[in-house]
């Protein structure tokens, strides 16, 4: 006798967490901060780092304890290391351009927004070497005080 008991008690109690579920709305997505970064603001980014003077990017970057993961070195841990390092690199070239692919894609969640692109790349090292090559750059900005600033970016070429 007890175990059709226990029995309904476990089918009712199954049932109450099913209709529970049915019942439950999804989150509504967060409405955006303002107007969101878009492939044109991505573009004004990369046309401030091919001026190969980190200063002239600062304005897009959030200050204080954030993580960019470049291609060379593995990673910073804020936008003043950041800076410095690409300082380092950039001393290397005598001229970039970089162009943001038709593939940008921008996702708005609230006072944040992720945006993912490949970018061409054409640089001309100190010695007058031509690179050129695609890589993919992901990138998260954070809406502060009404300014989209890039809180988290990662910069990767595809290996071989």
């Amino acid at each position: 006798m007890m175990r059709p008991r226990l029995y309904q008690l476990i089918m009712v109690s199954l049932l109450g967490m099913t209709v529970t579920f049915a019942m439950a709305k999804p989150m509504p997505k967060k409405p955006a901060a303002g107007p969101v970064p878009d492939k044109a603001y991505m573009q004004k980014i990369w046309d401030g780092w091919a001026t190969l003077n980190p200063d002239n990017t600062a304005m897009f970057y959030a200050s204080g304890p954030h993580t960019f993961y470049d291609i060379a070195p593995l990673k910073y841990a804020s936008w003043d290391e950041y800076q410095k390092g690409a300082k380092n690199l950039t001393a290397n070239y005598k001229s970039a351009k970089f162009t943001v692919n038709d593939d940008a894609a921008i996702h708005p969640h609230g006072d944040l927004v992720w945006g993912t692109a490949t970018v061409n790349e054409e640089m001309t090292t100190t010695g007058g070497k031509v690179e050129m090559g695609t890589f993919r750059w992901t990138v998260i900005w954070e809406n502060q005080g009404g300014k989209w600033m890039i809180v988290h970016e990662h910069v990767s070429a595809p290996l071989g």
